[in-house]
């Protein structure tokens, strides 16, 4: 009978501390967040980084992201299959802003386009005027037949822009045997461009991370301007309109975080890579949004 009675004591005694246990630190469902991003956020690691950073002072939620290209973000968002997005295509965010998909824009980061290619660079890319000079080159020396050029073909930030450049020359690589459309993410179109040994148009940070790790070791930096609109890669985050509850109020959470910690952006990479990846633009975001302005309306 003691030692039944002892049993029976235990038990209660564990039930009272589970329910102490329980009153104290209480279990909280798991919010999900879904959030489509462009491919070069996901690639570099940034997301994971500040992801982690997120989940330590809100333990209760978990970030889904899907890396696609801007377009695809953008489609997701208006069929409610996301609540956020996170994308660099100010002509179709604009677009999209008026249709009603995504709101309560904030401008997070910005980097730079650059143009990559073989190190003997025979298309003198190096030595251009300005980016649309950079391409007229690329042109006339792959209709000689001798490079190549990758494009990632899939309606994203770097496409768009790409197209936008090729538009402004007055001419459609579409169709040219040199001109390669690989439907595919920055990193893959990067690792194509160093095996064929051809130009490509890339974000500096996807370009600089794979770089460091000897994925692409048959191209190089050509040409790059800070100071040129065009080669500006302006990073916004959006609200799907439709998303609503608490997965929205986690989404909104999430887009603040970044926004009001300029160091959570500007200090990743720098101690891997010796350089910024990426810059916070809450210190510049009068001048970053009138470049998105003059981008979004340039179409």
């Amino acid at each position: 009978m003691e030692y039944r009675y002892i049993i029976v004591l235990g038990i209660a005694l564990l039930s009272v501390s589970a329910i102490i246990l329980y009153a104290t630190y209480p279990i909280r469902p798991i919010i999900r967040v879904r959030i489509a991003t462009t491919t070069s956020l996901y690639a570099t690691g940034l997301l994971e980084y500040i992801s982690s950073r997120f989940t330590e002072v809100h333990r209760n939620t978990e970030l889904q992201f899907i890396a696609v290209g801007s377009g695809a973000a953008l489609r997701y968002a208006e069929r409610g299959d996301v609540c956020a997005i996170l994308i660099h295509e100010p002509g179709l965010e604009k677009l999209y802003i008026e249709r009603g998909a995504i709101e309560g824009q904030r401008i997070l980061a910005y980097s730079f386009f650059v143009i990559v290619g073989p190190e003997n660079d025979p298309a003198n890319v190096s030595s251009a005027l300005d980016v649309v000079d950079a391409f007229r080159r690329v042109y006339r020396v792959a209709e000689e037949g001798l490079i190549r050029f990758i494009s990632r073909a899939d309606n994203s930030g770097t496409h768009n822009r790409e197209m936008k450049i090729w538009n402004l020359i007055g001419v459609s690589p579409r169709d040219k045997p040199w001109y390669i459309e690989c439907g595919c993410g920055m990193d893959q179109a990067l690792i194509m461009a160093s095996e064929f040994k051809g130009y490509t148009l890339s974000d500096v940070g996807t370009y600089t991370v794979l770089k460091a790790k000897g994925r692409i070791q048959n191209v190089k930096i050509l040409y790059g301007n800070a100071s040129d609109d065009l080669m500006l890669n302006i990073y916004s985050g959006y609200l799907a309109s439709g998303c609503r509850g608490t997965e929205r109020m986690y989404a909104e959470l999430f887009l603040d975080f970044i926004y009001s910690d300029p160091d959570i952006v500007n200090s990743f990479g720098v101690e891997e890579y010796g350089v910024r990846l990426f810059y916070h633009s809450r210190h510049y975001e009068g001048s970053i949004l009138d470049a998105w302005n003059r981008l979004a309306l340039s179409g």
